[in-house]
Parts: C-alpha cells; structure tokens; sequence
C-alpha cells in the first residue's frame, strides 16, 4: 500500500469535521454541479456521484432536493471555486480551496487568518506543485474480481492506487482522468459509494508538538470560515489522531 493509504488513514478521523459541516460542503458541491450540468442525475454524471456520496454521509434527501432546486433558480447567485495558498507557522504548506460567492470576502478573510496565526498568503499557483490533485472513489466489491484485477482494468485510465478498506474498494487517480475512472465503473457494473478530490502532499515536513499546535490553530480557524471546503497541508500528520 502507498502513500494515498496512508494519507487517507492519517486524514480519516478528522475529515470535514462535523456533520453540520459536512452537509453545508456537500450542499455547495450539488449546487455547483447542478448549476454547471443541469439538475437531472442521469444526464449529469457528477451530480449523480455526489447524490451518493450525500446518502453515504447520510445528508437527509430534502437537503439534497433543495440544493439542486436552489441551484436552477433564477434566483441563484453561483459559487466561484477560488483556491488559496500560502506558508502557515514553521514552514507548513498550507493549500485552501473554496466556494464562494463573494471572492473580496473570501479573500480578505483567508489573507487574515494566515496573518494573524504567524503565515503569510501567497500568489496563486505558487504552491500547487508541492500537491497530487487526486480523484477518489470508493467502490462495493464485486463478486469474482480481485483487487489486483481491478488494477490491472483501471491502470490505463490514471488510476494509480487501488485497497479494501472497511469492505470498500479506494481508488486513487489522477484528477484530469476522473470523469473517464466514472464512466468505466459505471459502464462495468460497480456502485459507486462516494467520491472526493484531494490534494496529496509530494513531501512531508516533521514538526514538534508544540509546532504542530500552531499549525493546527490555523487550520481550525480557516476551517470554520463558510466559504471554505477543504485544507490540504504538507504537515506530518499526527499518528494517534
């Protein structure tokens, strides 16, 4: 097993927080992809991954309705998916992405956080290249194919890390080759559970304590900003988490 295992173990226990945090993130993510491929599941292979990621994570089915409702009105102001980078304390690599409707806002809250926790907010793209931008998906097994089987299928569509976890199946691929890893295991017959993007840090940096405390305050306070979906972070994550 590789390093999306690894990161994926490390990360499990704190990923998006609460569910009130969840559902918002998840709500925004079916508005975008409503806005963006039209409201009909069947017709827009995005959406139709996300309303199961919602069911997994348990998002009652009229947060669900309400979002693609909102997403085709004439009413709806659309999100701007905006990412933000910058060095957090000690040197921490610190990677923002987020859906907003207003960027001034979004912008000026980011840069103070990173200010007011000893970072500073770079330019955008500067840190991209210290980051995979991954698919995942999680998969039922399907009887009479083995792990090693399904690797051998996936390779030649990015897919570059394939393990059981809790009687799923993970897939790591690249994030260009998503929509074309969706189409394969929906054409040969898998269900599809859930699907994420993430960003995987190339390297990590070892902290202390006392340092990672500091990291982690800045983490926190950008997590809890509205506009914000996810943080990546190049930071050794702490093994007893």
């Amino acid at each position: 097993m590789g390093r999306a295992f690894e990161y994926r173990k490390a990360r499990k226990m704190k990923r998006w927080g609460n569910m009130a945090r969840v559902f918002t993130k998840l709500g925004k993510e079916i508005m975008i992809a409503a806005k963006s491929g039209g409201p009909d599941p069947e017709t827009n292979p995005r959406l139709r991954v996300l309303i199961q990621t919602a069911k997994k994570e348990n998002m009652p089915k009229e947060n669900v309705e309400r979002a693609i409702k909102k997403a085709i009105s004439k009413d709806f102001t659309d999100y701007k998916e905006m990412n933000y980078e910058g060095y957090g304390p000690h040197g921490i690599a610190v990677f923002v992405e987020t859906a907003t409707d207003n960027t001034t806002r979004t912008v000026a809250n980011v840069r103070s956080y990173f200010n007011k926790h000893g970072g500073s907010l770079g330019t955008t793209g500067s840190l991209e290249f210290l980051f995979d931008h991954k698919c995942v998906f999680h998969i039922a097994p399907k009887e009479g194919v083995s792990l090693e089987d399904l690797e051998l299928e996936l390779i030649d569509y990015g897919v570059d890390e394939v393990y059981e976890d809790e009687g799923e199946i993970v897939l790591y691929g690249e994030f260009a080759q998503n929509s074309a890893i969706q189409k394969y295991l929906e054409d040969s017959g898998y269900e599809i559970t859930s699907s994420e993007f993430v960003r995987i840090p190339n390297d990590v940096k070892d902290v202390t304590s006392e340092q990672r405390e500091a990291v982690e305050k800045l983490i926190e306070k950008i997590e809890e900003d509205e506009d914000v979906q996810n943080v990546f972070h190049n930071m050794r994550e702490d093994e007893e988490v």
